[in-house]
């Protein structure tokens, strides 16, 4: 596989609190790689320096071979770096379709003409986004109206009009129902694997990181303490002691014991 992202010992301190203390790791096109952790471990922290919103302390990171330690958020996603977040972000007043076409033409730098060309502007390349995930009979519909699994796809859509080569997910199934969560991974595997999008999620739910993803890194403190296959990860005992405890540990025996 193709190295897409490769980041080298990034940290970052607030005070005398270490945020993030010296994380590498290196993400391929196509691959969807889990980080996970306890609460304040650092994700959010790793996650904003990858797109630019916070500036490391220390560290490169690079994608494509280019580095993009520090540049602004909007410098990054003209990169081809995608992001959705824990709460959805869309216009409420506006349809489906039209908060797809916004994306489009923010790409295409083309926002001023937004208003006089709402109707036509990117219309047929909104809607078969639309249909990628699924929401092409919703595309007239206000956004305001939307369940919340449909804006999570929605903004699924909107993540994928700037064509991005890295998509950075950030708790992408919080707040969906346990059906809709299966789904909307299963969903955002095919098209990266089939489109060829690196993919860094960030997620609580152990089912989804160990059903969908390639390699899961686990992050406790700011620093990284476990790397590999879901099924490594799973069996390690610093992992299992420090972030999955008893009560959220992913016992295959279970799941095989549910399947029979």
């Amino acid at each position: 596989m193709t190295r897409l992202l490769e980041v080298q010992g990034l940290a970052k301190s607030y005070g005398g609190v270490h945020a993030v203390r010296g994380v590498s790791f290196g993400l391929a096109a196509g691959e969807i790689l889990a980080l996970i952790g306890p609460n304040g471990a650092g994700k959010s922290t790793c996650f904003n320096m990858l797109n630019g919103q916070i500036r490391p302390d220390t560290g490169t990171i690079r994608l494509e071979g280019r580095d993009t330690t520090g540049m602004r958020p909007r410098a990054v996603w003209r990169l081809g770096v995608g992001r959705t977040f824990q709460i959805t972000a869309t216009f409420a007043s506006m349809t489906v379709r039209e908060n797809v076409q916004v994306a489009l033409l923010s790409h295409a730098h083309q926002l001023s003409v937004f208003h006089r060309f709402a109707g036509r502007s990117h219309a047929g390349e909104a809607e078969a986004l639309l249909d990628l995930v699924g929401m092409r009979a919703d595309a007239e519909r206000p956004c305001g109206e939307l369940a919340y699994g449909d804006l999570k796809r929605l903004e699924l859509a909107i993540a994928l009009a700037n064509r991005p080569k890295l998509l950075l997910m950030d708790e992408p199934t919080a707040g969906m129902a346990p059906k809709e969560r299966v789904e909307l991974m299963r969903l955002t595997a095919a098209i990266a694997r089939e489109q060829r999008i690196g993919v860094l999620f960030t997620e609580h739910d152990m089912d989804v990181v160990f059903e969908h993803a390639d390699r899961v890194m686990v992050l406790n403190r700011g620093q990284l303490i476990a790397e590999g296959s879901p099924e490594a990860v799973r069996r390690d005992a610093q992992v299992r002691a420090i972030y999955l405890g008893e009560g959220l540990v992913y016992d295959a025996r279970h799941r095989e014991g549910r399947a029979a």
